[in-house]
């Protein structure tokens, strides 16, 4: 199915057809990075700007080697050392941004719909890294092209997911994307880290269960969250030895799952907390993969976004 999106905000706006799309693109750009020249010129002469609001290291790091191994142009910009603590606005910042003739934005912000906010007004095309507690669509992108190496398909396959549900913008893109192609999904975690309208969250709502060893029997992956301290308004469990005990993920939780179950991670993780070292480090463990298919699955949405297709073929 053609892309024909100018932006990308969310998963929760794309059908199953366009999620996809994206899947197969980043499965032929992730040759292109196994390459001994990783570069092609699909975005030569384009310009596009890393606008970053909040910390981040995989998924800055992963645009900045996407957008050079496509052979676009790039400036970045962090809120450290920048006019926003001067007082400037958001609009303000990107509209100079604009007048320097950029083509598209990726940026990360704490507020929700902060890039919804900005697409009403702006010419350029945008790319949600990250946005509050709503989505994360490039890491739900990244999680689905793992899961579907490793599994051969996504339609019926059941996932659970592991954590701090309510301030994961990873939880809702994750939830949304496997939903939409057919995965039945699961979340577990503390009730206070549930959000109320959970049961009716993706296409057809998903599974909350509150005993870790049930949550997981039957699971063909497992993706585990990091608590999010830095989200949280008061402290929703009574400490991180107990919230492990009960809801980390260790070797002797993970005898409930089937043989083939693999364990994923966005990071950054928290080991001892919500994961524990051997099960980390473990064999069923895909979380270096993860981040490798992040750098394909950022190549396929800039290349989409900016208007390229694999009509003539690869772009070599």
């Amino acid at each position: 199915m053609p892309f024909n999106r100018k932006h990308l905000l969310g998963l929760e706006e794309l059908a199953a057809e366009e999620i996809t799309t994206i899947l197969d693109t980043a499965d032929t750009f992730k040759e292109i990075s196994e390459r001994p020249i990783k570069k092609v010129p699909a975005l030569r002469g384009k310009t596009i700007a890393n606008v970053f609001y909040e910390n981040s290291t995989r998924t800055r790091i992963s645009f900045e080697l996407a957008e050079k191994r496509l052979s676009a142009d790039t400036v970045s910009f962090s809120k450290t050392g920048s006019s926003v603590s001067k007082g400037e606005t958001l609009r303000d910042t990107v509209e100079n941004i604009r007048a320097m003739k950029v083509d598209m934005v990726v940026m990360r912000h704490g507020s929700s719909g902060a890039h919804r906010f900005l697409a009403n007004f702006l010419d350029a095309s945008i790319v949600n890294a990250g946005d509050g507690q709503h989505e994360h669509p490039t890491q739900g992108l990244l999680d689905m092209m793992t899961m579907r190496q490793h599994l051969g398909h996504l339609g019926g396959r059941n996932v659970t997911i592991i954590g701090d549900i309510m301030h994961s913008r990873v939880a809702r893109s994750n939830i949304w994307g496997l939903t939409k192609v057919g995965a039945k999904v699961t979340v577990c975690g503390p009730s206070t880290m549930m959000p109320a309208e959970i049961e009716s969250l993706g296409e057809g709502g998903v599974t909350v269960e509150y005993d870790i060893r049930k949550a997981i029997a039957g699971a063909d992956a497992i993706n585990i969250l990091r608590i999010q301290l830095e989200r949280q308004k008061a402290r929703l469990f009574p400490s991180m030895r107990e919230y492990f005990e009960v809801f980390g993920v260790t070797p002797e939780v993970l005898e409930s799952a089937p043989e083939h179950c693999i364990v994923m991670h966005p990071g950054p993780m928290n080991r001892g907390v919500e994961i524990a070292q051997e099960v980390a480090d473990g064999d069923r463990a895909v979380i270096l993969e993860q981040v490798t298919n992040g750098v394909a699955v950022r190549m396929a949405v800039l290349f989409l976004v900016a208007g390229g297709s694999f009509e003539s073929g690869t772009p070599e």
